[in-house]
């Protein structure tokens, strides 16, 4: 299935090397193995990713964004990229500061290409440390994110995934998302779709 060449860019937007490095590092792993994709990722940990000022520099010059730091390598990816999937850490029920300023500091991608990731599939994953502790509006969060910048959410489909992949670390770090089966099925089916959608839109070519 790998002849169609897919460029997968995966994002983890935790400050440290623990669940959310390691489910989108799965997630990367299981398109590599079964799809052949070609994979770049990004972790925010020891990142310099300054927020969003909305000093409008990127609106008034094209000339992307006035803070020089780690989001230059996102940006390159983004556009290098044929699908997309970003994963955050639930903090207080909802995404990660780091994931928030990453998605915000997009304004200046978008400001010098307004369409820098139309027709692009983007899938989300979440992982938190209560059963129920915010995975959903995190991922709505990220699916949001696509839908404002013309990406084609993808969700994991109905009866196992739903909106993405949801994770329970049970705040045991990778070792607490490695033993979640459930979490283990939502991200494989969330990854199937995310790359069956970019294969058949690859195929079409879609304006």
């Amino acid at each position: 299935m790998g002849e169609e060449n897919i460029k997968l860019f995966g994002i983890a937007g935790s400050p440290r090397k623990a669940s959310t490095d390691h489910i989108v590092r799965e997630a990367l792993r299981h398109a590599g193995e079964i799809y052949s994709a070609e994979t770049e990722y990004f972790s925010a940990m020891g990142k310099k990713i300054n927020f969003c000022i909305h000093c409008d520099h990127c609106i008034k010059t094209r000339n992307g964004c006035i803070h020089k730091d780690d989001m230059e390598f996102v940006y390159e990816n983004l556009k290098w990229a044929d699908a997309i999937i970003i994963g955050t850490p639930v903090y207080q029920g909802m995404l990660s500061a780091q994931t928030k300023a990453i998605m915000d500091r997009c304004r200046a991608i978008a400001a010098q290409d307004l369409h820098f990731i139309r027709n692009k599939p983007g899938a989300a994953l979440a992982v938190g440390g209560d059963r129920i502790g915010g995975q959903e509006p995190s991922i709505q969060a990220i699916l949001n994110f696509y839908i404002i910048n013309e990406a084609i959410p993808v969700g994991g489909g109905s009866f196992g995934a739903n909106l993405g992949g949801t994770f329970w670390s049970k705040d045991r770090g990778a070792q607490g998302a490695r033993e979640d089966e459930e979490g283990l099925n939502t991200l494989r089916k969330t990854v199937d779709r995310l790359m069956k959608t970019t294969i058949i839109l690859k195929k079409n070519k879609p304006v």
